[in-house]
């Protein structure tokens, strides 16, 4: 115990600033559905040396804006072949290839994030050919509604490759669309005539970049919750698997666990092999290695790394102690939610294999499982959000402060009766994720409420009066069987 906190600790000192889910939808208000649209090919520079991707077609061709955007663009540019085509050296010409579809994420200087949304398919033709990879490069995180959109692109490159630039064109000029919205796009295709193809983003912005059946199937619930555990408390975490779609849709669905806490680290769902050193790092991690990498990984020097091999569900390399990180009874809690999620779908209406109903389950599940843990946190917040405090209000904290000085962290640990709970946060309160979940709250008291806000709101009301103010009994009969069980 002693030695995590420190380990955290330690972490905690590390960091300047802050992602936050608010402060990103606020920089996404005024942007562009994509940035830039680029295909990616394999090109052979001389006989013997493996295949190198390289950028052959770009959309805009000009990079607007800032001189900062434009040098951030071309560096980006320089690398985001290496993404699309990480197993390039094992490629030799082919027949036939079902397409494939995968995404990264690229991390920009100030900790913004950028998704490339990719489809990899064989060129139109006879004989042997290499594919070519159609990429989409975009700050809103949606893979649903870019799938979509690469659906339309493969549909028209293989009628002609010349109808893919004015469609992206249109798409580039659709408004960004808001969650729950639905934006439509018009377009001409020789012998349909204008195309009117519709554009939805999911209401629940959370879910929409995320499948959380490809982990289920990869992982046991049993793996699946030790690497929770240890994503928790952000500690190095590298997952290997054969497919690219597996990697990225494991990473995507992993850190959507989260909810409503942020990976505030290095994050790189695909990592191109030229890069590998990046595991080295002392600082924490989510990291996507193809398997074909692995014998590379094992020569190098990294500890206290959880290695998750999601095509054998299993760890190849561990701590150890991933069994006894989370408080017993509300794993076990989760646990029994988890194994029950068909079954939970059903109840709510819904197939018993759709994957939207799964998901919300699935999401409900975890959010239950933070709300146990740390649903009172608005009654230790001081200031605005308390009756019994002063008129005054306190100042926000800026940006690069770690620490918000109107948050009552002992009293918000000390008010859970639960020792093993107790214990848990001492550790969880000094990560960065938890320090950024309470400056975003402090940034926006009066802000828009979201599912975690509103089922922690729920779980307050539903304790006896003198338990929300006078908090030291609260959480009584914690770990109990989780309300959403019962919910029908």
């Amino acid at each position: 115990h002693s030695q995590r906190l420190v380990s955290v600790q330690s972490m905690l000192r590390q960091t300047g600033r802050y992602r936050t889910l608010e402060r990103d939808l606020m920089e996404l208000q005024e942007r562009k559905l994509f940035e830039y649209f680029i295909v990616v090919a394999l090109h052979k520079t001389k006989a013997g040396v493996p295949y190198l991707p390289e950028v052959t077609q770009q959309f805009p061709l000009k990079l607007e804006r800032s001189f900062k955007f434009m040098r951030e663009t071309e560096d980006q540019l320089k690398v985001i072949p290496q993404f699309c085509f990480p197993d390039a050296k094992d490629w030799a010409p082919v027949d036939n290839f079902p397409s494939e579809t995968f995404s990264f994420v690229l991390t920009g200087e100030d900790g913004s994030r950028r998704f490339g949304y990719c489809r990899r398919l064989l060129p139109s033709g006879k004989g042997r050919r290499l594919p070519e990879v159609y990429c989409i490069v975009s700050r809103l995180g949606c893979f649903d509604l870019f799938s979509k959109i690469l659906d339309e692109v493969e549909k028209r490159r293989a009628i002609s490759p010349a109808l893919v630039q004015p469609f992206m064109r249109g798409i580039m000029e659709a408004p960004f669309p808001a969650p729950g919205r639905t934006i439509t796009v018009k377009n001409f295709l020789p012998g349909s005539g204008t195309e009117v193809i519709q554009l939805c983003r999911p209401s629940d912005s959370r879910l929409e970049h995320v499948d959380f059946e490809c982990l289920f199937s990869s992982l046991s619930l049993r793996l699946l919750l030790r690497v929770f555990a240890s994503l928790l408390l952000e500690r190095r975490v590298i997952f290997t698997a054969d497919k690219l779609s597996t990697l990225s849709q494991c990473c995507h669905a992993v850190v959507a666990l989260l909810y409503p806490f942020t990976w505030q680290h290095t994050y790189i769902p695909v990592l191109p092999p030229s890069m590998l050193d990046i595991v080295c790092t002392p600082t924490p991690f989510i990291v996507g290695l193809l398997s074909s990498s692995l014998p590379r990984l094992k020569e190098l020097p990294i500890e206290e790394v959880l290695v998750v091999d999601l095509g054998n569900s299993r760890f190849l390399r561990q701590l150890d102690d991933e069994d006894s990180i989370l408080p017993h009874k509300l794993q076990a809690a989760l646990e029994h939610v988890l194994e029950r999620r068909r079954e939970l779908a059903c109840e709510k209406g819904d197939l018993p294999n759709d994957s939207s109903s799964l998901s919300a389950v699935v999401s409900e599940a975890f959010v239950r499982f933070f709300v146990e843990m740390v649903g009172h946190y608005s009654l230790f917040m001081g200031g605005l959000e308390r009756d019994d405090e002063s008129p005054s209000s306190p100042t926000l904290p800026s940006l690069s402060c770690p620490s918000p000085s109107s948050f009552q962290r002992e009293a918000f640990r000390k008010a859970v009766t639960s020792k093993s709970l107790r214990r848990f946060l001492e550790v969880f309160m000094e990560t960065q994720m938890f320090s950024g979940f309470i400056q975003e709250r402090e940034l926006r008291r009066q802000g828009l409420k979201g599912l975690f806000e509103v089922r922690a709101q729920e779980y307050l009301d539903s304790l006896p009066g003198s338990e929300q103010r006078g908090v030291n009994k609260f959480l009584k009969g914690l770990g109990n069987k989780m309300k959403f069980l019962s919910k029908k």
